[in-house]
C-alpha cells in the first residue's frame, strides 16, 4: 500500500515511516499540511496518517479538505496528543476513520493501520476475475476477452489486472509506477508507464463499445471506468 504521513515532529514522523516500511508499505512523509495537500492534488494514496496540531493548517481542516475535494474514499488515521471524548467525536464526525493518541507506539500503530486496510482493502486474490467480457486467470496470468486469449507481457497483465481491481478510481502515475515496479519506480523512464497503458488499452480494446473506458487525466494519471 502507498501511505502518506504528516507530522511536524521529525522524530515521530521517522518512527511512523520506519513502522510502515517494516510491514511492507511505501510511506511518503510530509512535515507541513500545505505540502500534503499539494501532493494529494497530483498523487494517489491508500491511507493517510495525520497529526492534529500543525504549524500551517490543522489536521481536522485537512480531513475536511480531503472529504470535500477527493472523490475516492481515502482512509485517515488521526495521530494526536488529544484524548478527550469531545476531540475523538470531532475527528470521527468530520471523516477520520480512526483516532490514536500519542506518544506513538509502533505495535499499536501497526495494528490500527492493518485493521483499517483489512476493512477497506480486503484481500482480492482469486483464481479468476471476470469483468464484463474480460476474464483474468491469476494462476497462469492469462487474460481472455469474450472467450479468446489476449497475449500480454507480464507487466501489461499486471497493469490490466490492477486497473480492473481499482475500477473507477483515479490513480496517479507515480502510484501506478510504484505498484508495478516497486521501490525503483522513481528511476523508471516516465514514458515506460505511458507505453504500457497505451498497449493495454489497445490490446484489450478498452473503449465504450466493449463496456470500459481507460482515460488519462492531465497532470495526474489514469482511470479505468465503466462506459455509460
Amino acid at each position: 500500500m502507498r501511505i502518506a504521513a504528516l507530522d511536524d515532529n521529525i522524530d515521530e514522523l521517522d518512527l511512523v515511516r520506519k513502522t510502515m516500511l517494516s510491514i511492507g508499505h511505501e510511506c511518503h512523509v510530509f512535515s507541513k499540511g500545505e505540502a500534503l495537500l499539494r501532493a494529494l492534488g497530483r498523487e494517489s494514496f491508500d491511507l493517510i496518517l495525520l497529526d492534529w496540531e500543525l504549524p500551517d493548517i490543522s489536521g481536522p481542516e485537512i480531513v475536511e479538505w480531503i472529504r470535500t475535494n477527493i472523490a475516492d474514499p481515502i482512509p485517515v488515521l488521526m495521530l494526536t496528543n488529544r484524548s478527550e471524548e469531545v476531540d475523538v467525536v470531532h475527528a470521527l464526525s468530520i471523516g477520520a476513520d480512526d483516532f490514536m493518541t500519542k506518544p506513538i507506539r509502533a505495535k499499536e500503530l501497526t495494528a490500527r493501520v492493518q485493521a483499517i486496510l483489512r476493512r477497506l482493502y480486503p484481500p482480492q486474490e482469486k483464481a479468476e476475475y471476470i469483468w464484463g467480457k474480460y476474464r483474468f486467470v491469476t494462476s497462469s496470468q492469462q487474460l481472455e476477452f469474450d472467450g479468446q486469449p489476449v497475449v500480454l507481457k507480464t507487466k501489461e497483465y499486471e497493469l490490466a489486472l490492477f486497473l480492473f481491481r481499482n475500477l473507477g478510481r483515479l490513480l496517479s502515475r507515480q502510484y501506478l509506477k510504484e505498484q508495478l515496479w516497486g521501490i525503483k519506480a522513481a528511476e523508471l523512464n516516465s514514458r515506460s508507464l505511458d507505453t504500457h497503458v497505451s498497449s493495454v488499452r489497445n490490446k484489450l480494446g478498452l473503449n465504450p463499445q466493449n463496456g470500459f473506458r481507460l482515460t488519462s487525466v492531465y497532470g495526474f494519471g489514469y482511470r479505468l471506468e465503466i462506459a455509460e
